[in-house]
């Protein structure tokens, strides 16, 4: 009930896009330096590892299809949810939980201004926009890292890194991709709005609403991410 509310009023005008728009900043933008970090180095300890296992059948050169199959089929997806729900989505529920506690919701609502719309709509809107090109990020830096380690640093030639990931990996594994990332966008914002709305009284509240976000939002993605997999694959 509360996810059809938000989303019925996110098309029902008065409609602000600003909201949006400092939302997609805050979640996308913000969360930038991390992803980049993460992806860097996820591409490049999936590229040390698969070279020396795929070395032992002397398939070292399916090493760039390796990193791109599971960068772009999971770990991408997975771990652009996870990073997000950690710093943006337990920033949503403590804010929303703080304007809940101090009353500043039931003041929207004595300015007859409707608080999902106001509060939920945007994140929600802002995390379906910023999330799926968080992900796209996460592996185009993954696949570079994958490259530094496999090329740069182990000698395998980049035309064999490229060559077999471009013939191997097909639109379906980058469509399975998004979609995931737009699924996993969904479950975190909602879940980190929820939370926050209806969080306990006081400080404590607080802090339990937001653990609670972080911890259901994780849980909710992983088994997201099987249920897809199993559906998409």
């Amino acid at each position: 009930m509360f996810l059809g509310s938000a989303l019925f009023l996110l098309v029902r005008p008065p409609w602000r896009p600003r909201l949006i728009i400092r939302q997609i900043y805050f979640i996308g933008v913000g969360s930038l330096s991390i992803v980049l970090l993460t992806s860097l180095f996820s591409g490049m300890v999936l590229a040390l590892q698969g070279f020396y296992t795929l070395e032992k059948y002397g398939s070292e050169g399916l090493l760039g299809t390796a990193v791109a199959l599971s960068l772009i089929r999971e770990l991408g997806p997975v771990l652009t949810a996870l990073v997000v729900t950690g710093r943006a989505g337990s920033a949503m529920a403590a804010e929303i939980g703080i304007m809940v506690i101090t009353e500043q919701v039931d003041a929207l609502k004595s300015m007859a201004v409707n608080p999902l719309q106001r509060l939920a709509s945007p994140r929600i809107a802002g995390g379906f926009l910023a999330i799926p090109l968080l992900t796209a990020i996460f592996d185009g830096v993954g696949i570079f890292g994958g490259y530094l380690v496999g090329v740069k640093l182990l000698g395998l030639s980049s035309g064999t890194y490229f060559g077999h990931m471009e013939l191997q990996v097909s639109m379906s594994d980058i469509s399975g991709g998004f979609i995931k990332s737009l699924v996993f966008a969904l479950l975190v914002t909602w879940v980190s709005c929820y939370k926050g709305y209806h969080c306990g009284h006081g400080a404590e509240g607080v802090g339990k609403a937001t653990t609670s976000a972080v911890v259901l939002s994780t849980v909710l993605v992983l088994i997201g991410d099987y249920i897809l997999t199993s559906l998409l694959y």
